[in-house]
């Protein structure tokens, strides 16, 4: 049976509503546009990282510029001891206000990495021969 436009204007509706009794849907929704949730929610996410990298970046540019590089030190090399953490070690040295800020000059005896090294100490200097750099 062919159904032509004869056939519709006779009985009012398009052929295909007529045998099927409803008009098939090819999947798109004419005018219809739907919220995908998903892809808001992937777009809010990405926003939200890039806002805590930015902030990230920031925080390590400020500290940067507070930072220098270390010196490096050299085996047999005289290095003075801070003694701001050495107040209760130092024999014969109670007065914290008359005490001096660094003691030695003492020989680095080794390098173990960038930021430490092993300093040949008296034994009137009771702490472990490893020493961050920050102290001397």
């Amino acid at each position: 049976m062919r159904i032509t436009i004869k056939h519709t204007q006779v009985l009012g509706r398009r052929p295909l509503r007529q045998i099927m009794g409803k008009i098939p849907g090819w999947g798109l929704k004419g005018g219809r546009r739907k919220k995908y949730v998903g892809a808001e929610r992937f777009v809010e996410k990405m926003k939200e990282i890039q806002e805590e990298i930015k902030a990230q970046e920031d925080m390590r540019k400020y500290a940067d510029k507070k930072r220098s590089d270390a010196e490096e030190y050299k085996v047999e090399d005289l290095v003075m001891l801070s003694t701001k953490d050495l107040k209760y070690q130092m024999v014969r040295r109670r007065t914290e206000k008359l005490t001096e800020r660094f003691v030695g000059p003492y020989k680095v005896k080794e390098i173990i990495s960038l930021n430490t090294v092993k300093l040949e100490l008296p034994i009137t200097v009771k702490i472990h021969l490893v020493v961050n750099v920050s102290r001397i």
